[in-house]
């Protein structure tokens, strides 16, 4: 059995400055379905756009965000367990820094509570710990997060989920004539330069962090697959059916 990684972002799990729950239950039916046939850890990000329909601080200030994460973190876990219930599920959480990917017991002492979880039939839900990362929170990304989660722990493949839908060769925002690139080997130093571009609120990601996750897990010959998560048609096709209709996948050559 396969061992993946599903991220999922900030702007699909809100809107209107709260949790989308009818987002978030579709995406759980995705996981439910998915975990029948791998399986699959969850780093969901949402924490800080959940604490803010309760405390409505100035994000701007970092002791704010962290206060807002705080709230928020046990609301987000609270909606995932309620739509897991839902088909039998349960979901665990996992808080983690990038400290303890530098820590060789701290990593392996998580994975072993992540390999425990999955055995059991456990969804892992894994997200930065907001209310104690300073630097981490203000410039970090869970894109970068969920791509150590999948090297570390052991997955094949990491599946972001968010609202871009694939990797252009140029700007779909900008340019009609735009085109997907389907399947990517290599990424070009260049493109890893893109000014980040973030249009939401409570977003901290862009293409340019995503192709940057890309990069670390090519570098290690694993891959990843990138997919709306507003329309869950593409990865459901990919990952349920084997059809690559739509999102970009990277992967290596070898």
């Amino acid at each position: 059995m396969k061992r993946v990684v599903v991220k999922v972002g900030t702007h699909v799990l809100s809107e209107q400055n709260r949790l989308c729950k009818e987002r978030i239950l579709n995406l759980v039916e995705f996981l439910v379905a998915l975990m029948e046939k791998h399986e699959v850890i969850l780093v969901s990000s949402g924490a800080v756009a959940a604490g803010y329909s309760i405390l409505k601080l100035d994000k701007k200030l970092l002791h704010n965000r962290q206060a807002i994460a705080a709230v928020g973190q046990p609301q987000l876990m609270a909606t995932y367990n309620k739509k897991l219930e839902k088909f039998g599920k349960s979901g665990a959480q996992l808080l983690l820094t990038a400290d303890d990917f530098d820590s060789r017991k701290r990593c392996y002492h998580a994975k072993c509570t992540i390999d425990t979880l999955l055995e059991n039939g456990i969804l892992p839900i894994i997200n930065e710990n907001d209310a104690t990362a300073t630097e981490e929170l203000v410039f970090g990304d869970n894109d970068q997060l969920s791509s150590r989660v999948a090297y570390y722990f052991g997955a094949d493949l990491l599946i972001l989920l968010s609202d871009i839908d694939g990797y252009y060769d140029k700007d779909p925002h900008k340019h009609d004539d735009a085109k997907m690139r389907k399947i990517v080997h290599e990424i070009e130093p260049s493109e890893l330069e893109v000014e980040k571009s973030a249009n939401f609120a409570f977003a901290t990601g862009g293409i340019v962090t995503k192709l940057k996750a890309a990069d670390f897990l090519l570098e290690r010959k694993k891959s990843m697959f990138i997919a709306s998560g507003f329309d869950l048609s593409d990865v459901k096709s990919f990952m349920l059916e084997g059809v690559h209709q739509g999102g970009t996948l990277f992967t290596s050559k070898d």
